[in-house]
């Protein structure tokens, strides 16, 4: 190939470059189209852009739409292992005598297990099982937000949970998402839920996300919230390096349990 090649006519090649080797470097780029460094990255910025691909340090990597999400109880099984790390990992960043809030989903329901013994503790939850895993605990004293029942999540969500956010606040907020992408932030792929969701990120002073390797670098339909909203991510070693690199560029704490 040559450096004849538009740009369009680059940028399509590029993205057929990654449907089969799912990532390509700058400098692969510079060799195969014959361009410069500044050229390469310019289209790699521009489909970035365009949400075509995903921007790494170095180059890119293909960007995967998040599959439809199973309900709670079938997720339980799925990434265990992975999971109760996380969640041992996120609950160690809990201090006692603090105010939490833990959204609803299966890896941050292993955070609310792991918190069991923390005293004194107080949650505020959307959750159902996280209201049943710490309910009857003399050290940590639960407070439920009602609204609507997903039934497939079991969390409150909607305009009467909404109005509940508004007047609680917790030092810490420890919640899941659908998806994590560079260019795209945080996305889930039910509106109802984002938008609570939302208000529950207003809702403290750090941003704890939840997430193991399966829902980095991809994207789902709704977006929740930029990646500057994030404090800390909490994630298994099965995590691309280079994306958590990148996030790290960004100022996000990554820790990878």
């Amino acid at each position: 190939m040559n450096n004849s090649l538009s740009s369009p006519e680059r940028q399509t090649q590029i993205l057929q470059i990654l449907a089969r080797s799912q990532r390509i470097s700058v400098a692969e780029l510079c060799e195969t189209f014959e361009v410069s460094e500044a050229t390469a990255r310019r289209d790699l910025d521009a489909l970035a852009e365009q949400g075509k691909l995903q921007r790494v340090h170095g180059g890119a990597i293909a960007l995967s739409e998040a599959p439809p999400e199973a309900p709670i109880l079938q997720r339980e099984r799925e990434q265990a292992a992975e999971k109760i790390r996380i969640g041992l990992a996120a609950a160690a960043l809990v201090q006692d005598g603090e105010t939490v809030f833990l959204g609803s989903g299966s890896t941050v329901l292993e955070a609310a297990r792991a918190l069991r013994t923390r005293n004194p503790l107080t949650v505020i939850t959307n959750s159902l099982p996280v209201i049943n895993a710490l309910a009857g605990l003399e050290n940590i004293q639960v407070i439920c937000l009602g609204g609507m029942l997903r039934d497939s999540e079991l969390s409150f969500i909607g305009h009467i949970t909404e109005q509940a956010l508004a007047e609680v606040r917790a030092d810490k907020v420890i919640i899941g998402t659908r998806a994590i992408s560079l260019e795209h932030g945080l996305t889930n792929d039910y509106l109802p839920e984002t938008m609570t969701d939302r208000a529950i990120l207003k809702a403290g002073q750090e941003i704890i996300i939840v997430a193991d390797h399966t829902k980095l670098g991809r994207a789902a339909a709704a977006r929740l919230a930029p990646l500057e909203s994030v404090h800390t991510l909490v994630t298994d070693s099965a995590a691309p390096s280079d994306f958590l690199d990148a996030l790290r560029e960004r100022g996000i704490r990554v820790i990878v349990s």
